[in-house]
């Protein structure tokens, strides 16, 4: 590992001064991601800013109905807050599914939003991969690709975003805050994540210096009923091959109002927008759930080892949908 400097952020200002002003430098917080790839010499950031001291670890009901959940929040105790298991029990859930407790206990909101692929050949420096070397090529496309994209890839990288979390704040349509050296500014989490296009390497919309302070999930009474459903090769804390986050509303037998993402099939939270427009006012219905997953999968583009996530991710849309539209009629 290169050596690095280290220093405990006592401001927020002082901190994105100091990370804005060295291109080599990074902010840390629980370090459950970026630790390891330090360790495999993915990253070699000059200087650490160790952000956890900040006042960012708290979550606040808001008086217009929205939560805000500190930055520095720890996944263990935001999976634990009454007012999450309440109101957005699929973020619950879905956060929950996501690693062991050991690493929930360490794991920070906003350094989950922003962790990086679980492809293995990002996490192999000895192999070409365009996200962590631009231009050397995707190993991907010709080998081990099962755990790979499917919606919205590149011939430059099919990696997929690994966060559980992510998927069920895409699905609640939150925004994220954020602070840098130009001020402050909200991004909707369904735009914080990039596709790859032909800049793979950059994950998301952030610049240089700018931070996570919060994230804001709006009023959304029926996300009350909601559930994310996890499908992977084990269940000891693996990554997802498919995942769905949804929560619906249904009014004598027809769906009024829904919200659905995906995870494990692109390069970011896949909000599942054409599903969605297919399932409203449908009735909550087999078919018109298996119909509205075709709708959204109409783009797909498997590799040679995922083909099998197409159905996958069609039976698990029409297993939670079902659960979750029998659960409105109980």
């Amino acid at each position: 590992m290169k050596p690095f400097d280290y220093q405990r952020a006592t401001d927020a200002d002082s901190a994105i001064a100091t990370v804005s002003r060295d291109p080599e430098a990074r902010y840390i917080g629980g370090g459950t991601n970026l630790v390891d790839h330090m360790k495999l010499g993915i990253t070699e950031p000059g200087k650490l800013v160790d952000i956890t001291r900040l006042p960012y670890d708290s979550v606040e009901s808001l008086p217009d109905g929205r939560v805000r959940i500190g930055a520095t929040v720890r996944n263990s105790d935001l999976a634990a807050e009454p007012v999450i298991r309440q109101r957005y029990p699929v973020l619950a859930q879905a956060l929950l599914s996501g690693a062991s407790g050991q690493l929930r206990n360490l794991a920070t909101t906003g350094g989950n939003l922003l962790q990086r692929t679980r492809c293995s050949y990002f996490q192999d420096v000895t192999t070409p991969c365009n996200k962590r070397e631009p231009g050397s090529g995707c190993s991907a496309l010709e080998g081990w690709n099962r755990h790979h994209a499917v919606l919205g890839a590149s011939e430059r990288c099919v990696a997929t975003h690994p966060s559980d979390m992510a998927v069920a704040l895409a699905a609640l349509d939150a925004d994220v805050l954020l602070e840098g050296p130009d001020g402050q500014r909200t991004v909707p989490v369904t735009e914080l994540h990039r596709l790859p296009g032909d800049e793979p390497e950059q994950d998301t919309v952030l610049r240089h210096g700018e931070l996570v302070t919060a994230v804001e999930l709006p009023s959304l009474p029926f996300a009350a009923r909601s559930r994310y459903r996890k499908v992977r090769d084990r269940a000891s804390y693996a990554f997802a091959l498919v995942s769905v986050a949804a929560a619906v509303e249904v009014t004598d037998g027809a769906i009024t109002d829904i919200r659905i993402a995906f995870g494990g099939l692109a390069h970011k939270p896949w909000r599942a927008t054409a599903a969605e427009r297919a399932l409203h006012g449908a009735p909550a219905t087999e078919e018109a759930f298996r119909a509205a997953a075709d709708a959204e999968l109409a783009e797909a583009e498997t590799l040679r080892d995922n083909e099998f996530k197409v159905p996958m991710t069609r039976n698990t849309l029409a297993s939670v949908l079902r659960e979750l539209t029998q659960q409105e009629g109980s």
